[in-house]
This record gives structure tokens, sequence and C-alpha cells, in this order.
């Protein structure tokens, strides 16, 4: 069974756009129940604002809510293609440690795979112990 990430993804992303504050980050996803939002500008993916990353770079930090969010948010953001396999977006998520993989296709975002629409199925439990496991261990970076 080797099902692509287009099977699992979810497709309906919610999104900041840069310049938005670091307020509405965090309105969207106490609105959504979600704890990162891909920043996107024209259809691509320039970062990922979590709610760690407004807890830990904006608030502890003692910056306003009105901080635009690309001044807080995650760049260099790694991605994932809606035909990839979800053994494969697990082994990325595990390799670069991250709960979250934004799906992106002709260079415009379309989806996102989180790690629990990943461990959800049963069919890719390992898959999913495997990735979570390494994205629990301590990254020595």
């Amino acid at each position: 069974m080797n099902h692509t990430v287009e099977s699992i993804m979810t497709r309906q992303v919610a999104t900041v756009k840069p310049d938005q504050s670091v307020q509405e980050a965090a309105q969207l996803m106490n609105e959504h129940n979600v704890g990162a939002i891909p920043v996107v500008e024209n259809g691509k993916v320039k970062g990922m604002i979590t709610d760690r990353d407004i807890a830990l770079r904006t608030t502890a930090q003692g910056l306003a809510p009105s901080t635009p969010v690309s001044q807080v948010m995650t760049s260099n953001v790694v991605t994932g293609t809606p035909n990839m396999s979800v053994n494969e977006a697990a082994k990325v998520m595990a390799k670069n440690q991250i709960r979250r993989l934004p799906i992106v296709q002709n260079n415009a975002l379309c989806g996102i795979v989180a790690l629990g629409d990943i461990a959800t199925n049963q069919a890719y439990d390992e898959a999913a112990e495997q990735a979570l496991s390494e994205i629990s261990e301590p990254s020595y970076h």
C-alpha cells in the first residue's frame, strides 16, 4: 500500500501573508484549531508560523501583537509534492524534525500534511511512529 500524499492532505489550508500581524496569525490558529499556518505570498510558500514561534519569538521577546509574521516566521520551509508517497513524506518530516509538511504543486501551495494525518491512517502507523520518534529526538544542529 503506497498511497500518495494527495490522498491524505488537507486541501483547505488557512494561510497568512508575511505582512499580517502575529495576532492575526494567532486568531486564525484559534479559529481553525491548528498550531501552524503557512505564510504565503502570491501563492508561494514563504515561511511557516507556529504557535511556538508566537510564544517564543514574539511574546517571550516582548514584541507587540502587531509584529509582522515575517519577523518571527520560520523561513526556508521544507515542502512536499502531492504525488510523493505517504512513507516518503513521513521520512522527510522525520529527517527535518517537522510535524507539518506544506504540499506544493507548480510552485503554489495546494495542501498540507500533518504528522497526525499520517498517524490516523492505520496503514501508515509504522511510518508515523518512526517519524515521531525522530522528530522528538533533540536536535544538535
